[in-house]
Order: C-alpha cells, then structure tokens, then sequence
C-alpha cells in the first residue's frame, strides 16, 4: 500500500472519478443502532467532493442525520477489477440553490425519473461526502492499493 503524495492529489481524484464513472452503481453504508445499513446509490464526483441524491424521508437520510459517517464503495467489473473505496462524512441539502447545482451541474443520469418536479421537488435533497480516506487498487483491493487521507 502507499499513500498518495499531495503533490499527485490531483492527479489521484482525476483516476478515481475515471473509475467511478465506469460502475454504475455502488454500496453506500451507514450506521443504525451500532449496525451497518448497505444500500446501492449513483454518486458522481465533482473534483475531489462526491454527491448523490435522496429523499429527506429516506432511512439512508434519517441514518446520516444521526451519524454523517459513510462508506461507499465502488467495484469496476474485469478487466479491471478496480476497487474504490471512500470514506466520509455526510452532508445533506436542502435549499434550493445547492440541489439545482447538483441536479443540473453535477450528476451524471437523468434525476427527472426519480424526481418529476425538478430540482426544486420536495421530495429531493442533494447529500455531499467530503472524504476523509479514498482508497483504489486492483483485484478487489488486493493489488496496486493507494489511499488518499485528507490532511496527510
């Protein structure tokens, strides 16, 4: 394992938003009651910051509420095998200016099919991951493995 040097920081984020464009779903865990939740969302990177969209009644909304703690990991099918992993805090959006930013700006599919009113449906939040850790390596996490840790 080695650890990204801040010099090749930018370099490293623009690798795993390449990667992460090429899974189209990935894992998001949260806690509840000192358990893990996994669920499948479609987060798309904006620079070094990763967003995905959600309702503000859903169970993954409530959790991060309570603890903005998250994983989310990504696996590339072959021939790469890629593995990503980010770890992060959780932050979620409700005013208007960020969700239409995120919807217009930032995701990568069409948010219509989930949300028919628009960016400005209530029933849409925008929720930003700030990383603390991003991990990328090969073979499931076993070959080539990078970690980016904020502040390192």
């Amino acid at each position: 394992m080695s650890y990204i040097d801040p010099s090749e920081k930018a370099q490293f984020f623009q690798q795993v938003d390449e990667y992460a464009r090429s899974a189209t779903w990935c894992a998001l865990a949260t806690e509840s009651n000192g358990e893990p939740r996994v669920r499948m969302v479609h987060p798309t990177w904006e620079g070094e910051v990763l967003w995905f969209a959600t309702g503000p009644e859903t169970l993954k909304a409530r959790q991060i509420a309570l603890n903005p703690v998250v994983d989310i990991q990504y696996q590339v099918a072959p021939p790469d095998f890629i593995h990503l992993l980010v770890r992060g805090r959780a932050t979620m959006f409700d005013d208007d200016a960020t969700r239409e930013h995120v919807w217009n700006n930032v995701m990568d599919y069409d948010l219509s099919q989930f949300w028919p009113q628009g960016p400005k449906d209530p029933g849409y939040i925008a929720v930003r991951v700030d990383p603390e850790r991003v991990e990328l390596a090969q073979m499931f996490g076993t070959a080539n493995k990078r970690v980016w840790r904020a502040g390192a």
